[in-house]
């Protein structure tokens, strides 16, 4: 049984299964759910969500079972657009609803955001979505978006990983009982060749995936959504429940940080970094 996360109503498995760049997933997933994943995060920008929805139902694992992620891309965040695109994502999905339903990135076409928030809001109360939140906002984004919407966040998913200093972001995210969602844990394979993850792993007898992903739990309210095809890293990606990081070992990876961390960011659509 994977841990949960709590916030807002929410509660959300502590380690999910990421579809972005995966395409027709239905084995993947089904794969995913079969090992024991329960939480599964897509986007219609991925070109995943039909697939998600064909791997539960060929996983044989109970809609009710699972935790479902969903996001409006940047292009449908006028009142309409957003309405329209949430209901093609649960078509795509089959099924009614989604359990979180996030604002993939910050307009670029001068939309206001109370338009956008407003749309977020009446998914969640028409029961489209359960929980609502954003993902890619920076803080002042994000209190602005949370200040407009009348439905509370649970949520804000960015890149995390160990190259990418997020500080700022987690503390604000504590402070506002948000879980941080983070994506590209792994900095999209980044981290595979890292000496100091390499020697920590070594000396612990687990990889380095599995490493970097329990230096992100152990980091109190966040949850990595690693990516995978592979089932036999989808697998361990799971298995990092039976040890701890210690204070050094955590400070070392901590360290790894560097101004050039960043992986998606991009140009026109990105938001001033925090």
């Amino acid at each position: 049984m994977i841990p949960t996360l709590s916030a807002h109503g929410a509660t959300i498995p502590s380690i999910g299964f990421g579809t972005s760049q995966l395409g027709d997933c239905a084995d993947e997933v089904a794969t995913a759910l079969k090992l024991g994943y329960r939480h599964i995060d897509t986007a219609w920008k991925y070109g995943s969500e039909q697939g998600v929805g064909d791997g539960i139902k060929k996983s044989g694992v109970a809609r009710k079972d699972i935790f479902l992620t969903t996001k409006v891309s940047h292009e449908y965040l006028r009142a309409a657009d957003f309405a329209r695109s949430v209901e093609e994502s649960l078509t795509r999905l089959q099924t009614d609803y989604v359990d979180l339903l996030l604002v993939h990135w910050p307009t670029i076409d001068n939309i206001p955001l109370e338009e956008t928030m407003g749309a977020l809001a009446k998914a969640r109360q028409q029961g489209k979505t359960r929980f609502v939140g954003v993902a890619n906002f920076n803080i002042a984004l994000l209190d602005e978006a949370m200040r407009l919407c009348p439905e509370q966040f649970s949520v804000l998913q960015a890149e995390y990983h160990p190259y990418l200093d997020q500080s700022k972001m987690l503390a604000h995210c504590r402070e506002k009982g948000l879980i941080f969602m983070a994506y590209c844990p792994l900095a999209r394979g980044g981290v595979f060749k890292d000496p100091v993850l390499g020697e920590i792993a070594k000396k612990r007898g687990k990889t380095i995936a599995q490493i970097a992903l329990r230096w992100l739990l152990q980091q109190e309210i966040v949850a990595p959504i690693p990516r995978s095809a592979n089932p036999q890293h989808m697998a361990e990606s799971l298995d990092v429940f039976d040890f701890m990081l210690d204070t050094d070992e955590m400070k070392r990876i901590h360290a790894l940080k560097r101004a050039d961390g960043r992986i998606a960011n991009p140009k026109g659509r990105a938001p001033a970094w925090d």
